[in-house]
């Protein structure tokens, strides 16, 4: 079915799944809405990130969608059992591959999980892992700087080494965790950061290649994947709510949409 498929993130971090949904599924064509204008969403009120998730929804529907992607963890936390009950089409979040993922890979069976303010204390990850795990134990740490610094563009400075550094202290000073779940799709952007500060006695997941290893199965069981006389590579459609400057870099420079146009839109309340 050549029907696009939704992507939807608080701002820039969703690139990191759609990066992957894009190399996994090339036929499939994407469309991309990052609500950048308020992000973060991770310090919002639950009825806040509720109200924002479905107006992105809602004005993503026009497109005659086929599958709705919600890569950000904190919507994935707060709004994805509404959204699946509510919408007709397919509707696929990131806490449970990331979860999955996790599994596969603690041998100490200890993991971490960093996120917003709002996924820690969800538990959301905590609820997945032990749903396929019970003997699993979690350390869930908030990281409110991180959004806003990688927002910024600011990737690589020495301030953000530092921010990086103080932020996870209780997790790199716990022996037994192996596993770390990145619980934003924001933060691969300053994996290399989390990475040189843990070191290697722990590996440092993002959920966006389980994630989408599961829109591929979810396409294919609701004979959703597109036609096979297709052409492959579309170039993903990027639309934003808020300035199109740091979005435009990131996006080019970091993911090589180089071809995609960023667009401004606004959303209806």
């Amino acid at each position: 079915m050549n029907k696009p498929i939704a992507v939807i993130d608080s701002g820039i971090g969703g690139l990191t799944v759609l990066y992957e949904l894009q190399r996994q599924l090339p036929k499939e064509h994407f469309i991309y809405l990052g609500d950048t204008l308020r992000c973060p969403y991770g310090s919002k009120s639950e009825d806040d990130v509720r109200q924002y998730t479905w107006e992105m929804v809602r004005y993503l529907l026009q497109y005659d969608i086929k599958m709705l992607v919600v890569a950000c963890n904190t919507a994935t936390a707060v709004a994805l059992d509404e959204l699946k009950d509510h919408l007709t089409i397919p509707v696929v979040g990131v806490v449970e591959p990331g979860a999955r993922a996790a599994i596969k890979t603690t041998e100490s069976e200890h993991v971490a999980i960093i996120g917003t303010e709002n996924t820690i204390s969800s538990q959301a990850y905590e609820t997945a892992l032990t749903a396929i795990n019970p003997s699993i134990q979690t350390l869930g740490v908030a990281c409110p700087q991180f959004v806003p610094l990688i927002e910024s563009g600011d990737l690589i400075s020495d301030e953000a080494y530092h921010i990086v550094e103080q932020s996870l202290t209780a997790i790199k000073n716990d022996p037994t965790i192996d596993t770390l779940i990145l619980g934003c799709t924001h933060y691969p952007m300053i994996q290399p950061l989390i990475e040189s500060v843990l070191g290697d006695k722990i590996t440092v997941l993002s959920s966006a290649l389980e994630t989408g290893s599961e829109v591929s199965a979810s396409l294919a069981f609701h004979e959703l994947l597109a036609d096979d006389k297709q052409d492959i590579n579309h170039h993903p459609v990027i639309l934003t709510t808020g300035h199109l400057t740091v979005l435009q870099r990131i996006k080019d420079e970091l993911f090589h949409f180089t071809s995609s146009q960023v667009q401004q839109v606004t959303l209806n309340s």
